[in-house]
C-alpha cells in the first residue's frame, strides 16, 4: 500500500446470480431443472479508489447502484470476483442494524459478544463497558433481552459498541437515519470527534446533508461504476441534477398514464345509452393540452352540467376568457415538472378570449401537496397597468429563483376582472416537484449567511 493510505480498492468486480424460480429442495432441483434458470447481474464493474488515513468519504448513488455491496466488500462480508482490497488497521462496521446481536441475550451480554467480534479482549471490554452503556442511554434496559428493544434502542446499542472499539477504520451503512433527533446529534458530534482523532470513516447514505457535515469527499457510484468523485457539495449537485432528470422522467410517465386514463374515461362517458340518440362526433381539430381538459363552466350554471363533480369544484368562472394551457419551463425554455430549489422557473399561461374582458388580472398560487399555501400573487398586487383582453394570447410569470424546499406542490392559475370577479379560476392545474441536496425545514429557503464575532 502507498504510504498514507488506509484503504486501497483496485479494479473490483462483483457479480451475483439472480434465480428466476430456484427449487428449495433437492427433489425439486432434480425434477424441475428448468426452474434453476438465472441471470448474472454485474453489480460492480472495475471500480478503484483510495482512502487516506483520517479521511471521511461518502458513497452515494441511487438504489441498487452498488454502494452497500462496496461496503460489504470492504468489511469482507463478501469477496470480489476480481480485483483487490487492501486495508490497514482495526475495522469497525455498522453494516446492518443490530447485526451480531442475539435476541435472547441481554444488552450487556450482547456488548461483550459484539465487541469481541470487533477484536476487543475481555479486559478491554471491561474497561469500556460503562462508557458504551452511558453513550447508549440504555442504563435501565441494559440487562433486558434485546428482543424487547425497539429499533431505535437497537441502533443506540450497536452504534455505541462500534464507536468504542478504537477502530482505525469505521464503516457505516444508512443507520444514522434511525433514532430521535437528540441521539442523531449526539452521534454526529461523536463522529466528528472520532474523525478529528484520525479515524478513517466510510459512510453509505441517501442523506446528502449528513455526508456533507462529516465527509471530505463523496464518491458517486452509478450502475456499478464510479461516475464522479470530489468535494461533496459539488458532486451532490451533479447527482441531484441527475436524480431530478429521473424524477422528471417518472413524472412524464405518470402524466402520460393519467392522460391515457382520462381519455378512456371520456370515451366511456361519450358512449350513448340505449335510450339515448347517438352522440355527435366531437370536434378534435383544436389542440388541447394534456394537463387541462376544457371543463370550465359558469359559476351560475345548473347542476345538470354533464361535468364530473370533482372537476367542477376545481374550476369556475364566467368563461369570458379560458385558460387553455399551463406549462412550467426551466431557464432554457424546456417544459418540466421537477425543479431544483433556487432554479429559475417560468409559468406560461396560454388563454383564449370568448368575450372582451375589461381590467383583466392574472394570478398564480403555489400550494404544498398537503394544502398549505406557500405563495400567491397577481398582476394587481404587483401593480401592473390594467389592460383588457380582446384576443387570445400568452402570459408568463417569470420567477428568477423558486426557493421552495424539496417536496411536491400544486399550482393554481386564475384570470379575474374588475374587483375580483372570476373569469377562469383553475385549482391544482398541475403538480410539480422540487429537489435539493440541503435538508431544509419549513416551506421555503431564505437567502442567508452566518457572521461570527468574538468579543474583545
Amino acid at each position: 500500500m502507498q504510504q498514507g493510505n488506509a484503504i486501497e480498492v483496485k479494479n473490483i468486480t462483483k457479480k451475483f446470480k439472480v434465480y428466476y424460480d430456484k427449487g428449495s429442495q433437492l427433489k425439486e432441483r432434480l425434477l424441475f431443472k428448468n426452474r434453476n434458470r438465472y441471470e448474472e447481474r454485474k453489480v460492480l464493474n472495475d471500480i478503484s479508489f483510495d482512502v487516506k488515513k483520517g479521511e471521511a468519504i461518502g458513497l452515494i448513488g441511487h438504489n441498487g447502484c452498488g454502494k452497500s455491496t462496496t461496503l460489504k466488500l470492504l468489511t469482507r462480508i463478501i469477496y470480489p470476483d476480481s480485483g483487490s482490497i487492501e486495508m490497514t488497521g482495526r475495522v469497525s462496521s455498522l453494516i446492518e442494524l443490530g447485526a451480531g446481536f442475539h435476541p435472547d441475550m441481554s444488552g450487556r451480554e450482547n456488548i461483550y459478544t459484539n465487541a469481541a467480534i470487533f477484536g476487543l479482549t475481555k479486559k478491554e471490554i471491561n474497561a469500556r463497558i460503562d462508557d458504551i452503556i452511558a453513550f447508549s442511554e440504555l442504563e435501565e434496559f441494559i440487562d433486558n433481552p434485546v428482543r424487547t428493544y425497539s429499533s431505535g434502542m437497537y441502533m443506540r446499542l450497536a452504534f455505541s459498541v462500534a464507536i468504542n472499539v478504537d477502530a482505525d477504520i469505521l464503516m457505516i451503512d444508512e443507520i444514522l437515519a434511525v433514532g430521535d433527533a437528540a441521539f442523531q446529534a449526539k452521534c454526529f458530534n461523536r463522529l466528528r470527534k472520532i474523525k478529528a482523532e484520525g479515524t478513517t470513516i466510510v459512510i453509505v447514505s441517501h442523506s446528502l446533508g449528513q455526508i456533507e457535515q462529516i465527509c471530505d469527499r463523496s464518491i458517486w457510484i452509478h450502475n456499478g461504476e464510479i461516475r464522479e468523485e470530489g468535494e461533496p457539495r459539488r458532486v451532490h449537485m451533479d447527482y441531484m441534477d441527475y436524480m431530478g432528470q429521473k424524477q422528471q422522467e417518472v413524472a412524464e410517465r405518470e402524466r402520460a398514464r393519467q392522460e391515457e386514463k382520462n381519455k378512456k374515461e371520456e370515451q366511456m362517458q361519450a358512449v350513448p345509452k340505449e335510450s339515448e340518440s347517438p352522440a355527435v362526433e366531437p370536434d378534435t381539430s383544436a389542440e388541447k393540452d394534456i394537463l387541462i381538459d376544457d371543463v370550465a363552466e359558469p359559476v351560475n350554471q345548473t347542476a345538470d352540467t354533464g361535468q364530473p363533480e370533482k372537476e367542477s369544484k376545481k374550476r369556475w368562472g364566467n368563461k369570458k376568457a379560458q385558460i387553455e394551457r399551463v406549462s412550467m419551463l426551466d431557464k432554457d425554455g424546456n417544459e418540466k415538472m421537477v425543479f431544483a430549489t433556487g432554479e429559475k422557473v417560468q409559468i406560461r399561461v396560454d388563454y383564449k378570449v370568448n368575450e372582451k374582458v375589461v381590467n383583466a388580472v392574472f394570478g398564480i398560487g403555489i400550494f404544498r401537496i398537503d394544502g398549505v399555501q406557500c405563495y400567491g400573487t397577481n398582476t394587481r398586487v404587483d401593480k401592473l397597468d390594467e389592460y383588457d383582453l380582446e384576443n387570445g394570447g400568452i402570459t408568463i410569470c417569470d420567477i428568477s429563483q423558486l426557493n421552495l424546499i424539496a417536496g411536491k406542490y400544486t399550482l393554481d392559475v386564475a384570470i379575474e376582472c374588475d374587483n375580483g370577479i372570476p373569469v377562469d379560476y383553475f385549482r391544482e392545474v398541475c403538480t410539480f416537484e422540487m429537489y435539493s441536496p440541503i435538508p431544509d425545514v419549513g416551506v421555503a429557503r431564505m437567502n442567508h449567511e452566518w457572521v461570527f464575532r468574538k468579543e474583545g
